[in-house]
């Protein structure tokens, strides 16, 4: 399916959008209730994502294809790893099967679980018979994904002697381990995390409890965009707190310097964006190694504003839906810009002109549609493969057309 976006500008009145819950929040919730089934969610996650987890956890003997799921792929491996009894095959696509994991399985299996490659080492397929595990202790390298650390955290409290985890080098990504020990702590499990250490304690049973999963501050940084890149432009949208456990609220904060204003209406727990007249500066300078899944929407807010930008911190774009930093810079090199890139970072010029009417690759990657769709304020647009969005926010497109942003959605056929 291709969307055409047609440019025109962005209308003035107020508009109310709801974002499906967190995808990071739901799919780290559905690992616990599957531990403890009194645990009840609320607001879960509408995107495939979390569709494919909560059916995988049903399995108990088979073949479990997680597709494109990379979250559900990392915390299926420690959970089913540690479930007794059973015997799992785990596969994905085949970018999947092109994305390591062997950080987190070789932690695993020093542990004492049973896990073996049934194609590349270090890679998915993985054949996983299900033991108790009996260490308590285990290291693991902190610098390529949090997501390791997360899935064995969220494991622990099933580990009949909890777990330590000691972090080996520069931890990435840490509003992500902060969230799951939030989580936990927030069902009564007991952990800490300091000095590169996390422990948590083995639990059997926790009060009945339920959980409500905050909207999901990714899928909410593509209005975010659009709202920079307007003339003048107003928008409300739920459900969102202050306190959020998710990182990418620190949109706020970068968005504020790139003129968009963010108000926290406490008693309807919505945020309200609207542009405001700021000076904005030649060169945006962020580390986003803790925030990693906004580089993509940055970066297509900057080109679109004129101005430059060099984000760092960015080393584990590579091993997502795609090498998302080798897509940027093809991709928005089709529109006229100026980027550099290398292992760890992005660097933009400031771009005087947008070349109009071209096409946009998406490389299966959710995040790629959605962050370039904003510059249809700008210039006229076809995004390739826009379905992939399903992979995190499935109304997307729908949302976007509230807007009032004109988006006709062609299917290609067979």
């Amino acid at each position: 399916m291709k969307a055409i976006l047609e440019r025109g500008s962005f209308p003035k009145k107020t508009i109310k959008i709801n974002i499906s819950g967190s995808k990071s929040e739901s799919n780290r919730m559905l690992i616990l209730q599957a531990q403890f089934p009194n645990i009840l969610i609320k607001n879960l996650s509408e995107s495939d994502d979390t569709a494919v987890l909560k059916e995988a956890l049903k399995a108990s003997s088979s073949t479990v294809d997680i597709h494109h799921a990379g979250t559900a792929m990392r915390f299926l491996t420690a959970y089913f790893a540690a479930k007794e009894g059973n015997e799992i095959i785990l596969t994905g696509s085949q970018r999947m099967q092109e994305r390591p994991i062997e950080i987190l399985v070789d932690s695993l299996n020093n542990l004492g679980a049973d896990i073996e490659y049934l194609k590349n080492d270090g890679f998915p397929p993985l054949k996983i018979k299900g033991k108790a595990l009996q260490k308590k202790e285990v290291k693991i390298k902190a610098n390529i994904s949090s997501q390791y650390i997360s899935a064995l955290m969220l494991i622990a409290p099933m580990l009949p002697k909890g777990l330590k985890i000691s972090l080996e080098g520069k931890t990435t990504s840490v509003p992500y381990i902060e969230m799951t020990l939030s989580l936990l702590k927030n069902i009564g499990i007991k952990g800490d995390f300091k000095n590169n250490e996390i422990t948590i304690s083995p639990t059997k049973n926790i009060e009945k409890t339920t959980l409500v999963v905050e909207s999901d501050w990714s899928s909410v940084s593509y209005f975010y965009s659009l709202v920079a890149l307007s003339e003048n432009s107003e928008m409300t949208l739920g459900s969102f707190s202050e306190k959020s456990l998710q990182g990418d609220a620190a949109l706020v904060q970068i968005y504020d310097s790139l003129g968009v204003q963010t108000v926290f209406n406490t008693s309807e727990k919505t945020i309200s964006l609207s542009k405001k007249n700021t000076e904005l500066p030649d060169l945006l300078l962020l580390d986003l190694a803790n925030t990693p899944d906004l580089a993509q929407t940055i970066a297509v807010t900057c080109f679109g504003l004129g101005i430059g930008c060099k984000l760092t911190g960015l080393h584990t774009l590579k091993i997502k839906e795609t090498d998302r930093l080798s897509a940027l810079k093809v991709e928005l090199e089709k529109l006229g810009a100026k980027i550099q890139i290398d292992e760890d970072s992005l660097t933009l010029e400031i771009a005087s002109k947008i070349h109009s009417n071209k096409t946009i690759e998406t490389y299966q990657d959710h995040r790629m549609a959605m962050a370039f769709a904003p510059l249809s304020l700008k210039t006229n647009l076809t995004i390739n493969n826009a379905e992939v969005v399903s992979k995190s926010y499935p109304a997307f497109w729908v949302h976007l057309q509230k807007t009032g942003v004109k988006v006709a959605l062609d299917a290609v056929p067979n």
